[in-house]
């Protein structure tokens, strides 16, 4: 899917798309989960067109699914495809099955992350993907 949307680029500083939104199904209880993808990358001389990133989120959301695996799904087919210096993924999720059924808790959120390459070894770079993530604020369309 991503391999018809690559590009040579000499772009080298970190691309992020967030607040992607996803819709899963737990494999576990076959209830849903909702919630949003959080992606970036650091490319190394190619680099892939932003809407593949939703719709890589996409293809492997539509599979019955456990977030951990979803998010580690995400960034090693990001690293394998682009071979980057690094890929994150983090993914806040709301789970049907703890909201109504079992321990009932409305408030909770699950968050899982992947870090790989440069946002592992280096906690500055993680830092920032953080930071951007967390902003909310931004362009209003």
């Amino acid at each position: 899917m991503l391999n018809e949307a690559l590009f040579t680029e000499e772009y080298d500083e970190m691309v992020v798309v967030k607040d992607i939104d996803l819709y899963s199904l737990c494999e576990h209880h076959l209830l849903p989960f909702v919630g949003k993808c959080h992606i970036a990358y650091m490319p190394s001389r190619k680099i892939v067109g932003l809407s593949k990133l939703p719709r890589l989120v996409e293809m492997f959301a539509r599979r019955l699914q456990v977030q951990e695996r979803l998010t580690t799904q995400i960034a090693q087919t990001l690293n394998d495809v682009l071979q980057p210096r690094g890929v994150a993924v983090v993914i806040e999720a709301i789970h049907m099955c703890m909201l109504m059924r079992g321990v009932e808790k409305q408030n909770s959120k699950a968050v899982t992350s992947a870090m790989l390459g440069a946002f592992r070894e280096n906690a500055e770079t993680r830092a920032e993907f953080m930071e951007l993530i967390r902003s909310r604020g931004g362009l209003v369309i």
